[in-house]
């Protein structure tokens, strides 16, 4: 058999038949314990996530196994040589030749069943560069809910989530813009999962879901709203007092004569633009002309005389294709 100071088992302090549940434990722990982040060994880090990465994935273990059985050791953390030769920092001993065996492994061609062990030597041929190549640690993704008011003007909003590989609970003050939109998208860089073999880390992707507000609808940076007027307002115009974004009211001149639906444009009024930093939209305002269900008999009296004395041919147009 060889000879060989650690295995992957040793490296994270579990049995060879151990779970994988007793396996991720394992890891959770001593990445805590040992990642630079946290102040701790780096070497170690890289050695407790390169065992992890093999004995948690079940194919990558089974041949692992497969090798360990037949006298070798990879691994390349502490390795000795043994009645063989040694290459790399790992061991391996046997009536047989093994060094095309390893020598394919380290090349990344597979030794068993066509699996690439460069992952586990480093992928680095006839060098001793290191044992694993770098690689950037994935985004994680998160919702966060905004409100109507917040996507108006802007806020700040304390999250906390969790780092999957170690578990560790991470505290982060988003910052809302002014004007932000549902599903916009806010990426704050290396607050993601952890990288490996020396990697960066992965982003931390906010998603915001700005609720609807009970009388603007967002249409981008611009902002519409309804006003309902009387018939006699429209008739004979009107001044009204229009809600905005900020908490304020600012005036609009309704003409005489204006019809249900006619929509006034107030720039400036709407929320903050998110590509042009200093500008806003408009506000959209679109009147809704109200009939009353129910009258007095002085109105009723009132307005069958106006209905009566009123020479207008409303239906004109209609009235012309007629046949």
């Amino acid at each position: 058999m060889a000879t060989a100071t650690k295995s992957y088992y040793d490296i994270l302090g579990v049995k060879k038949d151990a779970s994988k549940d007793e396996i991720k434990k394992a890891f959770r722990k001593l990445a805590q314990k040992y990642h630079p982040d946290a102040g701790g060994d780096e070497a170690k880090f890289k050695e407790v996530s390169e065992a992890y990465d093999t004995l948690s994935d079940d194919k990558k273990r089974r041949e692992y196994d497969t090798l360990l059985s037949f006298g070798g050791i990879p691994g390349g953390f502490g390795g000795t040589a043994g009645a063989g030769a040694s290459r790399g920092g790992y061991s391996y001993t046997g009536t047989g030749d093994w060094s095309d065996i390893f020598e394919s492994i380290r090349n990344g061609e597979g030794a068993f069943g066509g699996f690439d062990f460069s992952s586990i030597f480093g992928g680095q041929p006839r060098s001793n560069q290191g044992y694993t190549s770098a690689a950037k640690g994935q985004d994680l993704t998160i919702d966060v809910d905004v409100t109507a008011e917040e996507g108006f003007k802007g806020g700040s909003r304390l999250i906390t989530y969790r780092i999957p590989s170690t578990g560790e609970e991470v505290k982060l003050t988003v910052k809302i813009p002014a004007g932000a939109i549902d599903g916009k998208k806010l990426r704050y860089r290396g607050k993601g999962e952890y990288g490996r073999g020396g990697g960066a880390r992965g982003d931390l992707v906010i998603t915001t879901r700005v609720a609807d507000h009970p009388l603007f609808k967002r249409d981008g940076a611009d902002i519409r709203i309804e006003m309902p007027i009387s018939v006699y307002e429209a008739a004979l115009g009107c001044e009204l007092s229009v809600p905005t974004v900020d908490g304020k009211t600012i005036l609009l001149k309704v003409p005489a004569g204006t019809q249900d639906g006619k929509t006034f444009r107030m720039r400036d009024h709407g929320v903050p633009r998110l590509k042009r930093p200093g500008t806003r939209g408009s506000m959209f305002v679109t009147v809704k002309v109200k009939v009353p269900t129910k009258l007095s008999s002085k109105e009723k009296e009132a307005l069958e005389t106006l209905r009566d004395s009123d020479t207008r041919d409303y239906r004109k147009d209609v009235d012309g294709h007629v046949a």
